[in-house]
């Protein structure tokens, strides 16, 4: 069977959430001891970098790199014009969108991956654009595709909500985080030193932008500057997004000085250390599909502060601290508690490292590629 994927998230040089998921996915699917009775298209934009082209041993000859140059709609003109011509058994698209193509019957047998529908929840933290080429493209993608993974039950709940998606068409399947590093107290301490941290840190990681939750968690921690005899900075790990300059205005305005940190987008060569040396992980996101920043953050042992809603509790399960992300006061309290209560911290710690394996990407690539042979018609 010859499996076409779109694997143009995979070959960025810059990996958020679903860049990561896509490289992930790939790497485990290829590396399934059944990934050598199929063959493989990858169509990337562009000459992937050593990440997506380091392949698992045996599977060389299995896999073919496709590059279709282009930028501009590629997903809807180059991406669709390649499985047109050259048309897969199945296609699979690890980030919301299958090419348009009309009619629909000239598509491949198609799956596609959601990770969630966070603009139904909260439209205001996205520019009117965003919201109608997000909305443009996932409905068509739902519509279109044989099969749709739910990285969540919450997000494959919100499939049958927002678009009347047949439940018989969802299958969930739970992304997971890498084995953590071993990493020691001096590399913890190189990554601080880099950094400029020299006080214990609260830490964030993701993309610098509302629904995030950024304002509501500075205004928390500047209430406890304010009020409470604290220790600690709180620090942002995350490439700047949008309305970001706001946010950095409104981080700055309080006068906290450098107790608020943007570090930007750090390198996956040191977030694990940034991660592992930070006193607690707050991560009190308006809306997430999975929200692999809190396995990340468990797997390192360190104790979650995390929202109350969307996929976050079917995710943290009973390892984190959960609160309203809506409630300023609460996430204020939940901070200082996580900060101050060594008897909580510690269960949060132990409960965490039991609730990361739930997950596995192995489970999840041998679910993936189950689902890609049933949307194929090859059980």
């Amino acid at each position: 069977m010859i499996i076409g994927i779109d694997a143009s998230r995979a070959a960025r040089a810059h990996h958020t959430g679903t860049e990561r998921y896509s490289l992930e996915i790939i790497h485990h699917l290829l590396a399934l001891p059944a990934a050598t009775e199929h063959r493989w298209r990858l169509y990337v934009d562009a000459l992937p970098g050593p990440g997506l082209m380091t392949m698992p041993p045996g599977t060389e000859r299995a896999v073919e790199i496709c590059v279709l140059p282009g930028r501009r709609l590629w997903t809807h003109r180059h991406l669709a014009a390649e499985v047109t011509r050259r048309r897969p058994d199945v296609l699979f698209v690890p980030a919301h969108v299958l090419p348009c193509v009309l009619p629909r019957r000239r598509l491949p047998p198609s799956v596609v991956t959601v990770h969630d529908l966070g603009y139904h929840a909260f439209p205001e933290t996205h520019t009117l654009r965003q919201r109608l080429l997000i909305e443009a493209g996932t409905r068509w993608s739902v519509y279109a595709a044989q099969r749709v993974i739910a990285v969540s039950q919450a997000t494959a709940d919100d499939l049958q909500r927002h678009y009347h998606t047949p439940a018989e068409r969802i299958r969930v399947i739970y992304e997971a985080t890498m084995a953590p590093q071993s990493i020691d107290a001096e590399q913890v301490e190189m990554v601080r030193m880099r950094y400029g941290l020299t006080r214990p840190y609260a830490l964030f990681v993701g993309t610098i932008q509302p629904r995030k939750n950024v304002a509501r968690l500075c205004q928390a921690y500047a209430w406890l500057y304010r009020n409470s005899p604290i220790g600690w900075d709180l620090v942002f790990a995350g490439a700047p997004g949008w309305l970001s300059e706001t946010l950095y205005a409104e981080a700055a305005a309080p006068g906290m000085g450098e107790h608020v940190r943007f570090l930007g987008y750090v390198p996956d060569d040191d977030l694990p250390a940034l991660i592992k040396g930070a006193h607690f992980f707050a991560f009190p996101s308006l809306f997430e599909g999975f929200g692999l920043p809190v396995l990340e953050a468990q797997s390192y042992g360190v104790p979650v502060l995390t929202s109350n809603n969307s996929s976050l509790p079917e995710v943290a399960g009973d390892a984190a601290l959960l609160v309203d992300p809506t409630d300023v006061d609460a996430i204020a309290n939940a901070m200082l508690r996580l900060s101050q209560d060594e008897v909580l911290r510690q269960q949060l710690i132990e409960a965490g490292y039991a609730n990361v394996r739930r997950f596995s990407w192995e489970k999840a690539a041998q679910e993936t590629l189950a689902v890609l042979v049933e949307a194929a018609g090859r059980q």
